[in-house]
């Protein structure tokens, strides 16, 4: 399932040809992700003109001038493609998210009209001629409309943790979120609850980059620890955004582009591998924990 660099990464792909943009026709080909579409869906959106596009979490959030948002997750298998105008010039990235990976392409698709495919289940028609496609293979992913007055109360996001991007994370809060947990680390930062946004492969990162055991108990951080780990955290998360996201299964555009990330995994997927920690003795062991594998070093993570 796409990560938060993989969702802020689609976000800055879409942005510039959805901000600003008016919807002028929408087709919605099924009547149900994993959840059934909101009631008029299509009739909602048509005719609005989308202020901005922001991400929570996981989630997409685009800003619409009716005073609706539009909540979309990706689920393990969803995309969006842009497909420009006919006889437009490309302005806009492609963008692919698809399970546990990221596709990133700096050509459009083919201009003109958009190739059917029938996981194709709902295409934005913009007044500007762009198409906006969403296609997900095993409909895991699903859409939402909320009043944006009560978007922080809706049951989506009311119980959503802190952005790990933004300032409000540091070691104080992590120890203020892990005081008198006794679930492992691994588990406390992948709780949504807590921190908004985490998965499996970046926080395997940031613990082997802060030297810290996935199976310690979260409340055993001190402040040193917990200053290490926040750091890591921003860290990882800062270049994976900056890599285009990790692309963990092999997929070729017409020029080869990838997110590239996955490059610079230290534990993720390394298993048997000598650690990379300057002076470590170490190698890459994997478990299952709480059903995901997770990677670390048993000789430098404590």
């Amino acid at each position: 399932m796409p990560e938060l660099p993989e969702v802020e990464t689609v976000r800055r792909g879409l942005a510039p040809v959805l901000t600003g943009a008016a919807i002028a026709r929408v087709e919605v080909n099924r009547p149900n992700l994993r959840f059934p579409f909101p009631e008029g869906f299509a009739r909602r959106l048509t005719g609005q003109t989308v202020i901005s596009l922001a991400r929570r979490a996981k989630y997409l959030l685009a800003d619409l001038s009716s005073g609706e948002v539009l909540a979309m997750h990706l689920g393990m298998t969803g995309r969006f493609t842009i497909h420009a105008p006919d006889g437009g010039t490309p302005q806009a990235p492609k963008i692919t998210a698809s399970p546990g990976a990221f596709y990133y392409n700096k050509v459009l698709a083919p201009q003109g009209a958009v190739a059917p495919s029938p996981h194709d289940h709902v295409l934005l028609h913009l007044a500007s001629g762009a198409t906006i496609v969403y296609n997900d293979a095993r409909r895991f992913g699903f859409m939402e409309l909320v009043d944006r007055a009560t978007l922080d109360s809706h049951p989506l996001f009311r119980n959503i943790g802190v952005e790990p991007l933004g300032n409000a994370l540091g070691g104080a809060l992590l120890r203020q979120l892990f005081t008198g947990k006794a679930a492992p680390l691994k588990a406390a930062l992948l709780d949504q609850r807590l921190i908004a946004g985490l998965g499996n492969i970046y926080v395997s990162e940031a613990l082997h980059r802060a030297g810290l055991s996935p199976w310690r108990k979260a409340g055993t951080l001190d402040e040193v620890d917990a200053e290490r780990l926040a750091a890591a955290i921003r860290d990882v998360l800062t270049e994976a955004v900056a890599a285009g996201g990790s692309t963990l299964k092999d997929f070729h555009h017409a020029d080869g582009a990838l997110g590239y990330f996955q490059h610079a995994f230290r534990v993720y997927d390394r298993a048997g591998a000598p650690c990379p920690t300057l002076g470590c003795s170490g190698v890459i062991a994997r478990a299952v924990q709480s059903g995901r594998s997770t990677f670390w070093c048993e000789s430098c993570q404590r």
